[in-house]
């Protein structure tokens, strides 16, 4: 049987990353990929400021900074006829004041190469994990299938689930977690952008849906906010009538309202909100949404799972280097990382209430500021309010930073 000390199911930025930090450690790593490569469209572009001050203490902020990505310093909100401003990350404390909009393939490359140069750090493409190995009541590897549809297994003194909310490990385990409803789905598709658009996040409360335009450059990433389980039934309706809501409150983008051809440009995020009780079993790490699958409101799962993965990285790595992990040091991470979860979510449960729901019932008016969500008005009535979503967007609970042992002297990416 193949074996290894540290195997990671999932190749997206928590488990690579992860894997990355451990190598430097000295660990022996695997990490498996269920695709071929990242050439994917991933809906998470995001590279927020602390995963920027990460990238300049692991010596790959220069790398980073030649990748072409777009910054987005703010988010604005058409009101009466207007954009107005409800988040200014100018004023952000640290390096960066704004976060980088970059295609997160080009992000997972650049971690991919950067292990590469481990000795010790093997990373496995087109490998699915599907199941654990087990041994008088622990983990200790898993079992994989690649997409020629081969199977095997590998042996590992822990193994880390950073395969997402559908991760298959976690499933495997049966660690006990609680759920809370949701009252959204959302679309994703894309439409044209033009280059003196703005360049800032702008959500949009429309007639029938809000919607979200997340600015990639060439053309606007637009998050459209469906009553859950609505799926099936919208996608009788024609899909011209898509974008026309959007055309009434953001008048700029009346020409592009048939640029949704088809309803196969359109894709379904089925969102969840939930945290497992308990994010191990002896040999058998949960991390990212594994371990708490978090709604999209305010981009910040991915930010969130690089940290949990930096976290883990700096407790487990002597416990690996000696080849044996116990439950008590997998236990520590949970303590280490739970109270930035339960924050963000409480107050993702919080915006999914006060806010999401709400438009949905198309109880906010887009023409006036008097039956604007609260946190809006506070926020255009008092502008310097506008630091506080803004830090906690971009910033996050609890930031960590990269251990001693993973630093390399490089130049920074710059301001």
């Amino acid at each position: 049987m193949e074996s290894t000390t540290c195997c990671i199911a999932g190749g997206g930025p928590a488990g690579m990353v992860l894997g990355l930090l451990l190598a430097r450690a000295g660990v022996e790593v695997t990490v498996l990929e269920k695709h071929a490569d990242f050439l994917r469209d991933f809906r998470g572009d995001t590279v927020h400021p602390t995963t920027l001050e990460l990238l300049d203490d692991l010596g790959l902020g220069e790398r980073f900074a030649a990748i072409p990505h777009s910054r987005l310093t703010e988010v604005v909100v058409p009101v009466a006829g207007s954009l107005q401003r409800i988040g200014n990350l100018r004023h952000l404390p640290g390096r960066y004041q704004y976060i980088a909009m970059v295609p997160q393939w080009d992000l997972l490359n650049l971690l991919a190469e950067a292990g590469a140069e481990e000795p010790t750090f093997t990373l496995r493409l087109n490998t699915e994990a599907t199941d654990l190995l087990r041994e008088g009541g622990r983990v200790t590897g898993v079992r994989y299938r690649t997409r020629d549809g081969d199977e095997g297994s590998i042996a590992a003194s822990l193994t880390i689930a950073c395969d997402g909310r559908h991760s298959a490990l976690r499933a495997a385990a049966g660690l006990p977690k609680s759920e809370w409803p949701v009252p959204f789905d959302v679309w994703w598709f894309r439409i044209p952008r033009k280059p003196d658009e703005p360049a800032a996040l702008v959500p949009v409360i429309g007639e029938r849906h809000p919607f979200l335009l997340i600015n990639r450059g060439e053309y606007w990433q637009v998050a459209a906010i469906i009553p859950k389980g609505a799926d099936s039934r919208l996608r009788r309706e024609p899909v011209s009538r898509l974008l026309t809501p959007v055309a009434a409150v953001v008048p700029w983008l009346a020409d592009r309202v048939d640029s949704v051809r088809s309803w196969d440009e359109v894709k379904l995020l089925d969102v969840r909100l939930d945290r497992l009780r308990r994010w191990h079993l002896d040999g058998l790490l949960c991390l990212g949404d594994a371990a708490h699958a978090m709604s999209p409101v305010g981009g910040v799962g991915i930010n969130l799972a690089v940290q949990d993965a930096v976290a883990a990285a700096r407790l487990l790595a002597a416990s690996l280097r000696r080849g044996m992990v116990r439950p008590a040091d997998l236990a520590r991470v949970r303590r280490r990382r739970l109270p930035a979860t339960v924050l963000v979510q409480t107050m993702q449960r919080f915006l999914h209430e006060k806010a999401l729901g709400p438009a949905l019932a198309g109880r906010f008016d887009v023409a006036g500021a008097g039956r604007l969500p609260l946190p809006m008005r506070l926020v255009r009535g008092f502008p310097w309010l506008q630091r506080i979503p803004a830090y906690l967007v971009a910033r996050g609970f609890r930031p960590e930073r990269a251990p001693a042992f993973a630093r390399r002297a490089g130049p920074a990416s710059g301001s």
